[in-house]
């Protein structure tokens, strides 16, 4: 399958800032790309390339067959935005931006109308619909901006941080959102802070840090790149501890962390060593609250490539 969004050696310099230093990204249809990377990296300024809203200083980029310097209108056609901060007009109400949106797409009135009031109702808005944005609170905003970059059934869509104020609740409602987006064949480019997020729906990852993607893999893949599984165990008397860290480096491959009270955790080679660890606990009658097997979390990923954690406070470049 080939891919709809193509990207091959992005580079995009502000000044003496080099925000994208030769960016390669790729997507299939139907299919989400999360990319990830401290603020700063050149995730939004990637994203506004692709969406035709600033022009690469080098590479080449299509969406949906398009190229985004040569063919800018054709891949307005082709793409839905959503940008990190909500974009509507504040003093139309949610109908009125929508079928604002929808006219401006040369959708008839009653089109406009009736997409309007579909979206509306998808993103719990319905009750809203009649009043001006500015009485909107943040989240409904958010949903509000969202559902104005599909009004023209996008088949790609660009969402830098959609999420970003919500409560977890709406958080996984928008979730399933994505998630029935990809399910009719749309294409998600999604930017996060919330790795739990890109975890969850993204099929491949691309990690950006100043300007260059250092890493593409699946979730799994990434998680693998540190070491492969880990095994905790939390034993029940913490002065059995010092008897748990000795089993466990003997059994592991590296450093026996402590990972919580009264935690500890090893990586291990083969994954078929839990049962070994459970004989070896039974054996010294070392009673557990906690035992599991379980690959490393992307926020361990994040810290280990980049040296930074997700929610590291820099400024996006542009």
């Amino acid at each position: 399958m080939s891919a709809i969004i193509e990207a091959s050696g992005l580079r995009k310099r502000f000044g003496t800032t080099q925000a994208l230093d030769g960016v390669d990204l790729s997507a299939e249809q139907g299919s989400v790309l999360g990319v990830l990377g401290p603020n700063g990296a050149g995730k939004t300024t990637a994203v506004r390339i692709l969406a035709t809203l600033l022009q690469p200083d080098q590479g080449t980029a299509r969406i949906d067959g398009y190229d985004v310097v040569n063919q800018p209108q054709k891949v307005r056609e082709a793409v839905g935005l959503t940008g990190q901060y909500a974009s509507v007009d504040e003093d139309l109400t949610g109908t009125e931006n929508l079928v604002m949106i929808g006219q401006l797409l040369n959708l008839s009135g009653f089109q406009a109308r009736a997409r309007a009031k579909e979206l509306l109702s998808w993103f719990d808005l319905s009750e809203a619909a009649g009043k001006p944005a500015k009485k909107y609170s943040g989240g409904m905003r958010r949903r509000l901006d969202l559902a104005a970059s599909l009004v023209g059934r996008p088949a790609v869509i660009f969402l830098d941080e959609p999420t970003t104020g919500l409560d977890p609740a709406k958080r996984e409602d928008m979730w399933d959102v994505i998630r029935d987006l990809v399910s009719e064949g749309s294409t998600v480019l999604l930017t996060t802070q919330y790795l739990d997020e890109a975890d969850a729906l993204a099929d491949r990852i691309s990690v950006i840090d100043q300007g260059r993607v250092i890493a593409n893999d699946t979730a799994d893949g990434l998680k693998r790149v540190i070491g492969g599984h880990r095994i905790k165990v939390r034993p029940s008397d913490a002065d059995q501890l010092g008897a748990v860290r000795e089993l466990l480096g003997r059994i592991g491959t590296g450093e026996v962390e402590v990972t919580g009270r009264n935690t500890l955790t090893v990586p291990v080679a083969d994954e078929s060593l839990l049962p070994v660890v459970v004989s070896q606990l039974a054996d010294r009658r070392i009673g557990v609250t906690e035992l599991s097997l379980h690959l490393p979390t992307l926020d361990e990923v994040f810290l280990t490539l980049t040296g930074k954690k997700a929610t590291d406070d820099e400024e996006e470049a542009a």
